[in-house]
């Protein structure tokens, strides 16, 4: 089935590349471009089976994202956040995944994971507050997946949890006006004072343990690999793809540019050469490190068998690195790729800011992932949710 999907979503391309400026100018994709994905199959991918998905092998859905993204930036930002939710549900109790899926499996959540909410204990459940940013494509779901501390009777955290909530729950300020990800419309949410139950929220000292209460209804190995590796990747790849935009549009501009101040063709230029080859290079590598990650964690879970530690470390290390690799290259080719391509509406510029919009995104920090990996190397304590 996943094969069917990317060819499905690969048939989109050209559609969404003619639609990329009108997306950017409108800070939104189009409620067409969301369509065409969801009958595409995509945002099933990672979806549990038993609610209508796919339970497709992450790496699946990080080629149907890397390709989004290489057509429009944005386009493929949203489809990877809205694209991996599905995912974490499938984490949740059964009472939230019917609440959510039982009328219709193609109902689609949003998140902003920052712990922005404060949560107060209550009978049942939590009494939650607060205001968070950068809820990519939430016009487009009806939940959203908001980070939370839970505070004890002192007003000092006990917890750290993800909270479900839906849209009748909380409202959208659209705040979204930046240089780069223009069209994923990642506005701001607020709730105020909202009863959330219990089996509504999961608790990131869980995931950290790959664990989840609804790994009782979704048996298979999908759902016994660490959240840290998931989502982080799904934060990486799209970045990874607007990188592969950039290289396809600078390749096209360059076999046609002509150089103004010497006359000559720019294909013939060696140091353009030079750049396509390391740029190339870099992607691959990028894309090779993630996906060899992803399925050895996959072979673990398969087996039946605790992911190693040192492997979620290095998989944090190797989706930085791809993300920084995706960097290096779009500023390669950007570098080189003359005047001409500053002008707007060209693609290069606008991949050259969307993937620098998405490596700002806090999980694509690589000191930090770095730092833990090191950590780790030499026997020292790595204290951290996300990994």
């Amino acid at each position: 089935m996943s094969e069917q999907v990317l060819d499905a979503v690969r048939e989109l391309l050209p559609v969404f590349r003619e639609r990329a400026q009108d997306t950017e100018d409108a800070r939104r994709i189009s409620e067409e471009s969301v369509k065409a994905l969801q009958e595409a199959g995509f945002f099933k991918l990672l979806q549990p089976a038993r609610h209508g998905g796919f339970e497709a092998h992450p790496n699946d859905f990080y080629r149907a994202v890397r390709m989004v993204a290489s057509a429009c930036g944005s386009t493929g930002w949203v489809a990877a956040v809205l694209g991996c939710h599905p995912w974490q549900l499938g984490l949740f109790d059964d009472r939230a995944q019917q609440e959510v899926w039982g009328e219709d499996d193609d109902t689609r959540v949003s998140s902003s994971y920052a712990p922005m909410g404060r949560a107060t204990p209550a009978e049942g459940g939590f009494e939650f507050t607060g205001r968070w940013s950068f809820s990519s494509g939430c016009d487009h779901a009806t939940w959203v997946f908001l980070g939370g501390l839970v505070l004890g009777e002192d007003g000092t955290p006990t917890d750290f949890r993800t909270f479900l909530l839906p849209r009748a729950d909380y409202r959208i300020d659209d705040v979204w006006d930046t240089i780069g990800l223009r069209g994923t419309g990642s506005n701001d949410i607020i709730v105020e004072k909202v009863f959330v139950p219990e089996y509504r929220t999961l608790s990131f000292m869980d995931t950290g343990k790959c664990r989840g209460p609804g790994q009782a209804v979704n048996t298979g190995p999908l759902y016994r690999l660490p959240f840290a590796s998931v989502f982080s990747c799904s934060i990486a790849v799209p970045v990874v793809g607007m990188a592969t935009g950039a290289y396809d549009a600078y390749v096209t501009h360059t076999r046609e540019r002509v150089r103004a101040s010497t006359g000559g063709r720019a294909a013939e230029d060696s140091f353009n050469q030079l750049r396509i080859a390391g740029a190339a290079s870099d992607i691959d590598a990028a894309v090779l490190q993630i996906e060899r990650n992803i399925d050895e964690e996959m072979r673990y879970a398969t087996a039946g068998e605790k992911i190693p530690f040192p492997l979620r470390v290095r998989t944090r290390r190797d989706q930085v690195n791809a993300t920084s690799a995706a960097i290096t290259a779009v500023d390669r080719l950007f570098e080189s790729a003359g005047g001409r391509a500053l002008k707007v509406g060209t693609p290069i510029q606008r991949f050259w800011r969307d993937a620098h919009a998405g490596r700002v995104h806090a999980i694509n920090d690589p000191e930090k992932a770095l730092v833990m990996y090191g950590q780790e190397q030499l026997g020292l304590k790595v204290q951290d949710a996300w990994i």
